[in-house]
């Protein structure tokens, strides 16, 4: 587990504009479970972090100056950008947002990554039929609850695992999830996911792994497609867990199980953008945030996601 004393906050002085760059001063700064394999030099599919430098994410940025025509200050962009107060980038580093259009953090979360990992992940690789159930662990995450809402657009009985019963009141009253389970109190998970899904478990969008997610294939139908988001139960082991050989249940199930990073679907990001806004204006979208205060929060709010502190995206907002 990430602990504050590895983390430190340091001031360097900004560097001077040159022609087509803009300085940018940090609005909200995204925290996401995937940073934690970039704390690693093992092989994985981005490059990881460099000791000494800081960390980057995905960052909301109002336009302080600009040496860009296309570009004001007053402007806000998206981009993939350092832990920094301010910031000098190239243009060609952000993208420019539409104040009107949605509340700005919404960008880093229902209407950005994690809205378009939910989209491609369930939807591509979960295919969902209406009628059929779809099971959602870490459902009250930044990706689980856009899930939660896409299956139901789709149709399908949903049924969302969470770890807390504030997270699943939030999963039932508010996106009317079909059935919650509680991971931290039920004694015997596989029977209590056999009860929520009395017809079997078609669709698995698993965002934990770990014994959740061994509970959950257990009680996959004939022909189940599982997704393979995240396993934020797993992203803090010195060891490899041995777990249950499940193998033999795909096998005997034929079973489809696929692993995927969003950045797999990026020349179709637009067609995703474009049809989660629409569902967010119909009202058929909502977007849950845990939004913290402050710079100097960032790194203890990190740490936060992986106690369960947040419901939907988690967030750190630069006042000022």
């Amino acid at each position: 587990m990430p602990a504050l004393s590895d983390f430190d906050i340091t001031e360097t002085a900004v560097a001077p504009l040159k022609e087509g760059e803009l300085l940018l001063k940090a609005k909200y700064i995204s925290v996401d479970p995937y940073m934690r394999g970039r704390m690693s030099d093992a092989k994985s599919y981005v490059q990881p972090f460099e000791v000494g430098r800081p960390l980057n994410g995905g960052v909301i940025a109002e336009v302080a100056e600009s040496h860009n025509p296309e570009f004001m200050p007053g402007d806000i962009v998206l981009g993939h950008l350092q832990w920094q107060e301010q910031q000098v980038v190239s243009a060609e580093q952000v993208k420019k947002l539409d104040k009107n259009e949605a509340p700005l953090s919404l960008y880093l979360g229902m209407l950005g990554m994690p809205g378009l990992t939910a989209y491609f992940g369930l939807l591509d690789i979960g295919k969902p039929v209406a009628g059929e159930t779809v099971v959602v662990s870490g459902a009250a995450g930044a990706v689980g609850v856009v899930v939660c809402q896409i299956a139901r657009i789709k149709g399908c009985k949903v049924v969302g695992i969470a770890g807390s019963d504030e997270k699943n009141a939030y999963l039932r009253d508010v996106l009317k999830v079909d059935e919650v389970i509680n991971y931290k109190v039920e004694k015997n998970l596989k029977a209590a996911i056999a009860r929520a899904c009395p017809n079997g478990v078609d669709v698995y969008f698993d965002n934990v792994g770990g014994s959740v997610s061994d509970a959950v294939i257990y009680n996959i139908n004939n022909k189940a497609r599982i997704v393979l988001c995240g396993q934020i139960s797993l992203y803090n082991s010195l060891d490899l867990p041995t777990g249950p050989r499940l193998q033999p249940v795909l096998l005997k199930r034929s079973a489809l199980m696929q692993g995927f990073i969003v950045s797999n679907f990026a020349p179709r990001f637009g067609e995703g953008i474009k049809q989660l806004t629409q569902w967010y204006s119909e009202g058929k979208l909502t977007g849950k945030e845990t939004i913290v205060q402050g710079f100097d929060k960032l790194p203890e709010t990190f740490i936060g996601l992986f106690q369960g502190t947040n419901t939907g995206k988690l967030l750190v907002e630069i006042p000022g």
